[in-house]
């Protein structure tokens, strides 16, 4: 939840129109249609500002495509034998009006499949000991660096 919200005050603060939402990632509503209150803590009314979708997991891959098809670039961010460092991603996708920025999950990354659409599979470099960063500190450094 917090990582949701930190990631819904990120795109506030780069202006980000459109956060999507998928698999067992919490929206900022749940079941019920009630505001989480964990998610609002974290994202000081961000999620109520930037506006968002749930896409159904079955449909990603569908959503993906439509997207490209669009002609939206993708960037996934992830480690990968395909990977660029993040700092080339700008003049990789440069002249694209549209980015959707797929962040891969802390423990089990982005599935194949994703990978495979990605018009760009980014890579942060880790100079310390660790593989990665928490989700929500890597949306950052990605949105600072691809925008």
């Amino acid at each position: 939840m917090h990582n949701v919200g930190s990631i819904f005050r990120t795109a506030d603060a780069f202006g980000i129109s459109q956060i999507y939402i998928s698999g067992y990632t919490p929206s900022p509503k749940d079941r019920f249609g009630r505001m989480r209150a964990d998610i609002a803590k974290v994202a000081l009314g961000a999620e109520a500002t930037v506006p968002w979708e749930q896409i159904d997991a079955a449909g990603v891959e569908i959503f993906v495509n439509n997207f490209k098809k669009s002609g939206g670039s993708v960037v996934v961010l992830e480690q990968d034998k395909r990977s660029v460092l993040l700092n080339d991603v700008a003049t990789k996708i440069s002249g694209t009006l549209e980015i959707l920025l797929i962040p891969g999950n802390e423990v089990g990354g982005v599935e194949r499949e994703l990978l495979d659409l990605a018009d760009v599979i980014a890579e942060i470099p880790m100079r310390g000991k660790k593989e990665s960063l928490n989700v929500s500190v890597a949306v950052g450094i990605a949105l600072f660096a691809i925008l």
